[in-house]
């Protein structure tokens, strides 16, 4: 299965979805003008891979920033994952700077809204 990788702007975050070197990320900023538009290919991508899906998944999401609609796009990735679950075993690592408790909170938020192994990782700045 080809990788995904989208280069981070100022307002899209980084992603690489890659199954050959076990790579799966979204991290930096998320305030794209078309949420919708910018997080499809992504959605695309899990869709596939969830039919070919064999060994465990750790995915790693280190956001500095998401707006309230990339919110709702972040919140279809975690369904997307929960549903590949019943497939192979999927380990959300949410990771957040020492000095940003908002992002803890939102990945505990996020946590209690999913049945998926959910680790909060802080980090340094």
């Amino acid at each position: 299965m080809e990788a995904l990788h989208i280069i981070a702007t100022e307002e899209t975050p980084e992603v690489h979805l890659d199954v050959e070197n076990n790579v799966f990320s979204i991290s930096g900023r998320s305030l794209p003008e078309d949420s919708v538009s910018f997080y499809e290919p992504i959605f695309k991508w899990l869709q596939e891979f969830s039919e070919v899906v064999e060994n465990d998944v750790e995915f790693e999401f280190f956001m500095e920033y998401y707006n309230t609609s990339s919110a709702k796009q972040l919140a279809k990735v975690f369904l997307l994952l929960e549903k590949m679950s019943d497939k192979a075993f999927i380990q959300i690592i949410w990771k957040y700077k020492k000095s940003d408790p908002d992002m803890m909170s939102s990945g505990m938020r996020f946590s209690k809204l999913l049945s998926l192994e959910f680790e909060l990782k802080e980090v340094d700045d």
